[in-house]
């Protein structure tokens, strides 16, 4: 039975004899290239040094498969093929942030400056990250790091990191705790994410946990009478995920340093100093001066690094936490050290310009790139909306801020678009927020709008 093939070689509603023929009955399919013919293409040439072979001739064979098929002419397969690579050989796919959420945990949190971006790739080759060069002997690993840490925190007597914010806390506990009691108050035994909490995340170090006061209320008093013998330290956790509000009471870290035991405090989001849109976020400094020991934190959150976690404090602590085997398991490698150096003696990082930027600015980006689009056709008009911070950081608080708002329709599309982007549903549109959209991606995310109308 004859079958009707379309495509580009075989016109629309042409009968030929057979699957793979064209219009004088010939076999096509002898006439698409061999794979090494076709990796002979300058293009794919290039790309089998940035990606290697696997991806490159995995987009061959599919271009030759569409060949086959009728889909494409087989002098197309080289075209075809490059535009099949993948474009890049890791599985992870640069997004724009445009939800509202400055820190989004499933984006990744913060983005990293150019200067910590420039730091990594430095980084990447061999580098003296437990090296002296001057005297060829083996020196601290991540030295210049933890003096930049150290210098951003005047009241830090040391400075240690670890790979994320709980993996501070843990080595705290493991160090300092094993076997013996950590007092705390039940309204900070918090869930920190994706199902893990922090009372099972403590006791797993093999210290246990004191429990005093109430959900909303606990005092300092409730501290002292549970404080004996078998007290490691006193641990205050900020809530930074959630606010509890009316009848409530909690003892700070000034007047839990009286009681005689080290007080440790895990202020989660990473701010160093005070910052005057966030007056309610406690930070390092601060908490330090008031009389904790130990400070822990992350360092992909307000202060715009690369994941880790920070401890800062009493040196006898600090090194004692840095020289326990645990350490070595949870270090981080020169990467992370890089990029947080960078982060924190480089430019302003674009957590702070995001959190800086004034709504009056994004409301003229906005309207620019309404303005553009709607002539363009497309059904956009620019809002005013709230954005927030994000990341288990400022609850509550909340970010005047501008979007393009689209129809519901086109979250999924642009979500799944050649460049991604990520944005909110809300009262039935697809609103784009701008505050943490870089004005230079402007232009890439009013194209990826276009392209998305398209679809």
């Amino acid at each position: 039975m004859d079958q009707r093939v379309t495509g580009r070689w075989a016109g629309e509603g042409t009968d030929v004899h057979g699957p793979g023929r064209d219009r004088a009955g010939s076999d096509v399919r002898r006439r698409i290239p061999r794979t090494d013919v076709v990796l002979r293409d300058p293009r794919l040439v290039d790309a089998l040094g940035r990606l290697g072979p696997g991806p490159v001739k995995d987009a061959v064979r599919q271009a030759q498969q569409q060949a086959r098929h009728g889909a494409i002419a087989p002098e197309e397969v080289a075209d075809t093929a490059v535009a099949l690579l993948p474009r890049a050989v890791g599985g992870l796919r640069p997004v724009i942030n445009a939800t509202g959420v400055l820190l989004h945990t499933n984006l990744g949190r913060a983005s990293l400056s150019a200067a910590a971006r420039q730091a990594v790739q430095e980084a990447a080759g061999p580098t003296d990250v437990e090296l002296d060069l001057a005297t060829g002997v083996r020196a601290r690993r991540g030295r210049s790091a933890l003096s930049a840490l150290r210098g951003r925190v005047p009241s830090a007597a040391a400075a240690h990191v670890v790979n994320n914010g709980a993996a501070a806390l843990v080595l705290a506990a493991t160090a300092l705790a094993a076997g013996r009691e950590i007092v705390i108050s039940r309204g900070e035994m918090v869930e920190i994410g994706d199902g893990f909490r922090l009372p099972d995340l403590l006791v797993s170090t093999g210290a246990r946990l004191r429990e005093v006061g109430t959900t909303n209320r606990t005092g300092v008093a409730d501290y002292a009478e549970a404080i004996g013998p078998e007290t490691a330290f006193v641990l205050k956790v900020h809530p930074s995920n959630f606010r509890i509000t009316g009848f409530t009471r909690a003892a700070d870290a000034g007047e839990l340093s009286a009681l005689g035991v080290p007080v440790v405090v895990d202020i989660g989001s990473g701010l160093l100093a005070p910052h005057p849109l966030l007056p309610e976020e406690p930070d390092a400094q601060t908490q330090l001066r008031a009389g904790a020991a130990l400070v822990t934190a992350s360092g992909d959150k307000l202060l715009g690094g690369p994941q880790c976690g920070l401890l800062l404090g009493d040196e006898h602590l600090v090194r004692a936490l840095a020289r326990h085997p645990l350490a070595r398991a949870l270090r981080v490698d020169k990467l992370t050290l890089a990029a947080l150096e960078a982060t924190l003696t480089g430019p302003e990082t674009p957590t702070a310009a995001f959190l800086a930027a004034g709504p009056q600015e994004l409301m003229r980006r906005a309207d620019r790139l309404a303005t553009a689009l709607s002539g363009a056709g497309l059904d956009v008009r620019a809002v005013a909306c709230s954005a927030t911070v994000g990341g288990g950081g400022a609850p509550g608080v909340t970010l005047p801020s501008a979007a393009l708002s689209l129809p519901e329709w086109y979250a999924e599309v642009l979500r799944t678009g050649a460049v991604p982007v990520v944005g909110r549903l809300e009262a039935g549109r697809c609103l784009l927020d701008l505050r943490a959209v870089p004005a230079p991606d402007d232009e890439r995310l009013a194209e990826a709008v276009r392209s998305a109308a398209k679809r």
